[in-house]
């Protein structure tokens, strides 16, 4: 293999790996993956390669799995040497960056995990009910944390980084577009500053627009 393969979905979570792989100039070979809440053979197929059964999957070009959009977001700017997307490990902005983007990965993400498809874990229909109400609960406070820590024009501050890639991505999931405008507005804004940079923005529109 010569180069790298992400196995994404349109408007899932792999959208925050392209939008990387675009920002660095990376080619990749997309592998289109089906709706896994409603394709089990999808899903079979790849939890073959990554157990959990989640997209984004990464395959290096010499056949390694990564998975985990925070092990991924590290990994490419240590594979480019660069530090326009990570700050260095020596830069005043690093423990911040690291706090929020694993903030992100283990406290907001799980949300979506648990509360897009409560049927997979719940079999009444009221509980299921209860418990998508819930993660939209948590997704709301979650939310307005980062919003109080925010900077601008970017998550950072003035520097732009990866977290703005998250953001661009997950302002379109629940709690939706409306609830962010009103309620988290520095969010907001960092994610469609971020959907329109050169080079980024084609990436953007093709998940998202």
């Amino acid at each position: 293999m010569s180069v790298m393969q992400l196995y994404r979905r349109g408007g899932w979570g792999s959208a925050i790996v392209e939008m990387q792989l675009a920002h660095y100039g990376i080619g990749f070979e997309p592998v289109e993956v089906a709706d896994l809440f409603i394709d089990q053979q999808a899903r079979e197929a790849l939890m073959r390669i990554s157990p959990a059964g989640q997209i984004p999957v990464l395959i290096l070009p010499d056949g390694r799995v990564m998975s985990e959009t925070a092990a991924i977001t590290l990994h490419l700017a240590d594979l480019t040497g660069r530090d326009d997307l990570v700050p260095r490990p020596d830069a005043p902005e690093r423990p911040q960056f690291l706090r929020w983007l694993i903030f992100l990965v283990a406290q907001v993400y799980p949300c979506f995990t648990f509360g897009d498809d409560p049927a997979r874990f719940l079999a009444e229909e009221p509980a299921q009910k209860q418990l998508a109400e819930a993660t939209t609960a948590r997704l709301q406070a979650l939310w307005s944390i980062l919003e109080r820590a925010a900077g601008t024009p970017w998550l950072l501050g003035e520097r732009f980084s990866a977290l703005d890639l998250y953001a661009a991505a997950m302002t379109n999931w629940r709690p939706g577009p409306e609830w962010f405008q009103a309620q988290a507005p520095k969010v907001w804004a960092s994610a469609q500053a971020t959907a329109v940079r050169p080079g980024i923005a084609p990436v953007w529109q093709q998940n998202f627009a």
